[in-house]
């Protein structure tokens, strides 16, 4: 049998020209971009990295943070005792409040200054949006989020003790060097050409010595180049990974994206839901209405005999497949949960269970849609399995909004003893909680209570995210 091509061959270059077309880039602007760095750690081991602008940028990002770390000591100090001092008269609690915000001016100056020395860009990290328009839920949202207290964590770090070290690595890396290599220029301007200081510590009193200290100056001032190099680097990466958004190829990052697709991938899941049980309510169940309907005219037209008792029959069957369609459309996605929100859909749950059940459930709104179909949906489970397992003579379903999460309660004073490895649902209604960053615990002792708990973080939607 003849064999066929090698899957290799499509990648394998069969001409010199093929190989070169490959590798040349097609325009300037391509082989500018493929070997100019885009950061400071790139040009660190370019064969003209001292004969760059990347030696003068690294030394502007680093006096600029000395200026402005200092800057951000003498506003960060004032603040705290001006807050301190008019804390006697509770005036000063606000403004305790509001320099708890400092970090995020800080922290977008620093993201400006990161261009300096990386000029991939650092964005911010993530943030909720408020709930509401106006200052207040804007102040409540940010001091709620994690990258406030990130970044009030960098000023601090900024204004103790990084701005120092970036005022010694100058000092050391720059200052120095230059003394060093102007011996000669001190000698001859101030020293009458007879003598002249170095750093203020050592004496030169000839020529010879003096350009000697002149060429050690240049030597160090160029080592001095890559040290600023290394400085400002290491400096910019520690700003990124505190005041700044995960680089694309970070694992962080790759989390955060794997997150975001999985929510993006519930809600999708909930409109597809969705659609389905309006197709189906809007298209076969009206169309199941009106056979039931004509069945049951033509049964009342029909006179006695084989062929009414077969409409009988049929109008009976229509009937019961309209009523299971029904059951499946309210499984799929119930309209008193899209209409009216969760809490007037366990009621109608309540109502429709076999056991009695007190609800006490209060929201300040309605909830994310894949949120009230996650939480719906175990009450649901969990108010059949207590009518079908667990002898229980009533139940209860008791929760609300707290901490930024929605936590849900549903007991029965049954026999307990549920397990969630014994087949009971339970393991797919934590599947399903965990997709939502929830969590679901059960305390069920044998001899009861039974006692199921649900958490599931998010925030009540506005009128600058609605739900629906």
């Amino acid at each position: 049998m003849h064999p066929g091509p090698d899957p290799r061959s499509r990648l394998r270059p069969r001409t010199v020209w093929q190989a070169r077309s490959r590798l040349r880039p097609r325009t300037v602007w391509q082989a500018r971009s493929r070997l100019r760095p885009r950061t400071v750690w790139q040009a660190l081991p370019a064969r003209g990295y001292l004969l760059s602008a990347w030696p003068w940028r690294a030394v502007a990002y680093l006096v600029s943070g000395a200026v402005a770390g200092a800057l951000v000591l003498v506003g960060l100090v004032a603040a705290l005792v001006l807050a301190g001092v008019l804390s006697v008269v509770l005036v000063g609690l606000p403004l305790l409040v509001l320099t708890a915000l400092a970090g995020i001016p800080v922290a977008r100056l620093e993201r400006h200054r990161l261009r300096l020395v990386d000029r991939a860009p650092a964005p911010a990290r993530r943030v909720r949006q408020p709930p509401a328009t106006g200052p207040w839920p804007w102040l409540v949202t940010r001091l709620r989020e994690r990258a406030t207290w990130r970044e009030l964590g960098h000023a601090s770090l900024f204004a103790v003790l990084l701005w120092p070290l970036d005022a010694v690595v100058v000092a050391f890396a720059l200052a120095a060097p230059l003394h060093l290599a102007a011996t000669p220029l001190v000698m001859a301007s101030y020293g009458g050409g007879e003598e002249a200081k170095v750093l203020k510590q050592w004496t030169v009193t000839t020529w010879p010595a003096a350009t000697g200290v002149a060429v050690l100056g240049l030597l160090l001032l160029a080592l001095g180049g890559y040290a600023l190099g290394l400085a400002a680097g290491a400096r910019a990466e520690l700003a990124r990974v505190l005041v700044g958004a995960p680089r694309e190829g970070d694992p962080e990052a790759r989390v955060v994206e794997l997150t975001r697709s999985r929510v993006r991938l519930v809600d999708a899941f909930e409109a597809e839901r969705r659609r389905i049980e309006r197709d189906l309510h809007d298209g076969a169940q009206q169309r199941l209405v009106a056979l039931t309907m004509a069945l049951g005219l033509a049964r009342l037209d029909a006179p006695p005999g084989p062929l009414a008792d077969q409409l009988a029959k049929a109008h009976g069957e229509a009937g019961k497949a309209l009523e299971e369609l029904r059951e499946l459309i309210h499984g799929i996605h119930p309209k008193v949960l899209a209409d009216y929100g969760l809490p007037a859909a366990v009621a109608d749950a309540a109502d429709r269970s076999a056991v009695p059940v007190d609800v006490a459930l209060e929201l300040p709104g309605r909830l994310p849609q894949a949120v009230e179909a996650a939480a719906y949906f175990v009450v649901c489970e969990a108010l059949a399995n207590i009518g079908r397992h667990s002898g229980a003579s009533r139940a209860e379903v008791t929760g609300g909004h707290r901490d930024g999460r929605l936590v849900l309660r549903v007991g029965d004073d049954g026999r307990g003893g549920a397990d969630a490895a014994a087949g009971s649902g339970l393991t797919g209604l934590a599947d399903r909680v965990s997709v939502l960053d929830g969590r679901l615990s059960l305390s069920s002792p044998p001899g009861g209570p039974t006692l199921l708990s649900v958490e599931i973080p998010c925030d009540p939607c506005g009128p600058r995210d609605p739900c629906a």
